[in-house]
């Protein structure tokens, strides 16, 4: 694999830039920002080029800017994959439930299925694995189920069983701020109930939930084993919007052990 200083010096190369015209264009911009740190001076630029040195963040969008590059595909030069880093954030899995966000801004093709076995009836309950016959690279602009720039997600804290097993510890909840006047009846059944996201004083919930004139209830699931929590509204606590979609892995062995 080549190594990332080395195609910086082809591109520059290319470009016919001397060391000279590079630290001059990055002067120009460390003054705009008024920052030194965009600075890239000739024994530094030698250094990234030849000696493999790690340019900053600052310096990084300096010769992105110069050399009219992809700031994104740059970093990945340096091994930084920007669009692995809603994957990698579940390797440390946080207690609390939070809001996220997933927005990119990158096209790149990403591996997916473009074709399946003529036999696939989506009528019917399906391992899609096994019925695909074809990977290959598509689009990101062909997902418009996850609207990631302009969609709201939440990650349900992986202590969080409040909401088990409609909602497990470690799910990606996605969320319409349009909907934020919670309904206290027209359901018939805890499937059609609406669930919330709230922001509250000591962080954030995700939960059924019924409203007073001055009181907010966080209902959950009768079989988490948690209890109803009540705060002043909308003085203590804020709707952010309703649940409109779920992604969770199913655990048959994980489940609340004690009433919290």
């Amino acid at each position: 694999m080549e190594d990332a200083g080395l195609k910086l010096k082809r591109v520059r190369e290319k470009l016919n830039l001397r060391f000279r015209e590079v630290e001059e264009a990055s002067q120009q911009i460390a003054a705009k920002w008024n920052n030194d740190e965009f600075l890239v001076a000739l024994s530094r630029l030698s250094d990234i080029e030849n000696r493999g040195t790690v340019p900053s963040i600052f310096r990084i969008y300096s010769l992105c800017t110069i050399y009219r590059l992809n700031f994104v595909e740059v970093l990945t030069w340096y091994g930084v994959d920007l669009s692995q880093s809603a994957a990698d954030s579940l390797i440390t899995p946080n207690p609390t439930t939070h809001p996220v966000d997933l927005r990119t801004e990158i096209t790149h093709p990403v591996q997916g299925p473009i074709a399946f076995d003529p036999g696939l009836d989506l009528q019917r309950t399906t391992y899609l694995s096994r019925m695909i016959a074809k990977w290959g690279p598509l689009p990101v602009q062909l997902f418009h189920g996850l609207d990631l720039k302009n969609q709201h997600y939440a990650f349900i804290g992986s202590d969080d069983w409040f909401m088990y097993p409609l909602l497990r510890p470690g799910s990606l909840v996605a969320i319409d701020e349009t909907k934020r006047k919670p309904i206290n009846s027209g359901w018939t059944s805890e499937f059609e109930r609406p669930i919330y996201f709230f922001e509250h004083r000591d962080g954030y919930a995700c939960s059924w939930c019924s409203v007073t004139d001055k009181q907010l209830f966080l209902v959950p699931h009768p079989a988490s084993l948690c209890e109803t929590r009540i705060y002043n509204h909308p003085s203590d606590i804020t709707v952010i919007g309703q649940v409109t979609g779920v992604a969770m892995q199913l655990d048959e062995q994980a489940g609340p052990r004690t009433r919290s």
